[in-house]
């Protein structure tokens, strides 16, 4: 005798239970991506250490990794890394904000604005391209061999980038997002802070990662030529003396705070762009 169910229940059996398959791949592709990141430069360390050994690379331009991190204990036990490190942290964490603020003030002004951004424009576009490295003489003239001019020259490392990719965001915003707010009766600092601040957000964080990475570089380009402390003092003085383990020791630590930054700046963007599902 064949059973009938009711409507509701064939459609109670059909619908199989949600599973949260999704989830399950994006934390194991998550996970997969963390060992590959620190498994990577491990081989790559060990294969560089196997072909200094075997005399494929030649150790004074090139010692092994092992040499490497004995210098660097050296250098920490002694105090000598953290005072160097230090001082170039210190100078960019303010190089940093003092790029930023302006370029995010004046990239979003110019984004909203098309008389300040006919204006500006050809001024920021026809800077942008000139060599950083090639305004630190006129740096040191200006700003003299303290910490400014070592401030100034990440100021404009971060500076370009951030106004750059915060106008490109803020013009990227469908206009029919700001005819809403103006509808609702917004004000200008409100459209700034519920429509072209959060619409460009990605680009703007995009732009702070790129002007991040630079001001690094610059910072140590700086420190190489009028400063007596700083990794590049330290990178710089160790090819001086020719003591290449030094110099490795500066290019690693900065390798690991450009990494570092490049975490933080990555947790940042998940923060302030939750929608994104490329983070």
């Amino acid at each position: 005798m064949a059973t009938t169910t009711s409507p509701e229940r064939q459609g109670t059996e059909a619908a199989p239970a949600a599973t949260p398959v999704r989830p399950a791949r994006w934390r194991n592709a998550r996970n997969r991506d963390r060992l590959l990141a620190a498994v990577t430069p491990l081989v790559l360390l060990g294969i560089w250490e196997v072909l200094v050994r075997i005399g494929a690379l030649d150790a004074r331009f090139f010692p092994a990794p092992s040499s490497i991190f004995g210098r660097m204990v050296d250098m920490v036990s002694s105090g000598e890394l953290w005072t160097q490190t230090w001082a170039s942290l210190q100078r960019l964490f303010l190089g940093f904000w003092l790029g930023l603020i302006p370029g995010l003030v004046l990239g979003a002004v110019m984004g909203l604005s098309r008389p300040v951004r006919a204006a500006l424009s050809p001024l920021v576009s026809g800077t942008y391209p000139i060599p950083k490295s090639a305004l630190l003489p006129l740096i040191l003239l200006v700003f003299g061999l303290g910490e400014m001019s070592k401030i100034v020259m990440v100021a404009i490392g971060v500076f370009y980038p951030v106004v750059l990719n915060t106008t490109a965001g803020v013009l990227q915003i469908q206009p029919m997002y700001y005819d809403v707010a103006k509808n609702f009766g917004a004000k200008r600092l409100q459209v700034f802070r519920t429509v072209a601040l959060p619409g460009a957000m990605p680009s703007i964080m995009t732009g702070i990662e790129l002007g991040a990475g630079l001001g690094l570089i610059l910072i140590a380009i700086a420190e190489m030529v009028g400063a007596q402390s700083g990794l590049g003092f330290m990178i710089w003085n160790a090819w001086q003396l020719y003591s290449v383990d030094t110099m490795y020791v500066g290019l690693l630590v900065i390798a690991v705070i450009g990494y570092a930054m490049s975490l933080v700046l990555g947790w940042v963007a998940r923060l302030v762009t939750p929608w994104r599902t490329d983070r």
